[in-house]
C-alpha cells in the first residue's frame, strides 16, 4: 500500500477564470459563453469552486494639453464629467454582466476588476497579478484592414498571457 497513490485524494482547486468585458455584445456573449460552456463544465468535473473575475479597462484619458484649441483653459467641470462618464459607463458593463452571471446557478464567487489604460497590456498584467487560469475574451470579428489599423486585443493577449486564452466568436444568426 505504500508505493499505491490515491486518486480520490485529489484537492480540489479553485479555479479563476477571467472574463474581459466591455459594452459590446460580443464580450456579454463571452461571458455567458464561459457560464455555460467553462465554468458549468468545471463544476460537473471537479466540484470545486470557480472565482469568476469580471474585467473591465477603462480607455486612457485623451491626450490634451489644458488649453482647448482656442487656447482656452479646460474647466474642473469639464474634467469631472468625463470621470463621472467613465464611472457611469464601468457601472453600466458591471451591471449587464451581473444579470447574465445571476440567471446562472453554480457555485462560484464573482469579483470586480477595473483597469486603466491600453486595453491589451492592462488585461495582460491583470491576468498575470490575479493568477488566472483561463481567460475568455469576445472577438469583435474585424476584417483584415480594420484589425491591421486597430490591433487586435485578443490576438495580442493569446500572445502574452500565460494561461488559456479562450477566444469566443459571436454570429448574431445564432441568437434566433
Amino acid at each position: 500500500m505504500d508505493g499505491e497513490v490515491n486518486m480520490n485524494m485529489t484537492m480540489k482547486k479553485e479555479k479563476r477564470v477571467v472574463v474581459a468585458v466591455d459594452e459590446s455584445e460580443e464580450s456579454m456573449h463571452a461571458l455567458s459563453w464561459c457560464l455555460n460552456h467553462l465554468i458549468s463544465a468545471d463544476q460537473a468535473s471537479n466540484g470545486g469552486t470557480t472565482t469568476l473575475v469580471l474585467l473591465y479597462v477603462k480607455p486612457p484619458p485623451p491626450v490634451f494639453s489644458v488649453f482647448d484649441a482656442a487656447g482656452y483653459m479646460f474647466s474642473s467641470d469639464v474634467n469631472a464629467a468625463l470621470e463621472k462618464y467613465g464611472c457611469d459607463l464601468v457601472s453600466s458593463v458591471m451591471g449587464r454582466a451581473e444579470a447574465i452571471y445571476r440567471s446562472f446557478s453554480a457555485n462560484m464567487k464573482v469579483e470586480r476588476y477595473v483597469g486603466k489604460g491600453e486595453a491589451k497590456a492592462v488585461i495582460c498584467n491583470a491576468v498575470e497579478k490575479l493568477r488566472a487560469d483561463t481567460l475568455v475574451m469576445g472577438s469583435h470579428g474585424y476584417g483584415f484592414m480594420k484589425r491591421a489599423l486597430l490591433g487586435s486585443v485578443s490576438d495580442y493577449c493569446s500572445k502574452h498571457v500565460r494561461c488559456p486564452v479562450v477566444i469566443v466568436k459571436h454570429h448574431p444568426a445564432e441568437d434566433n
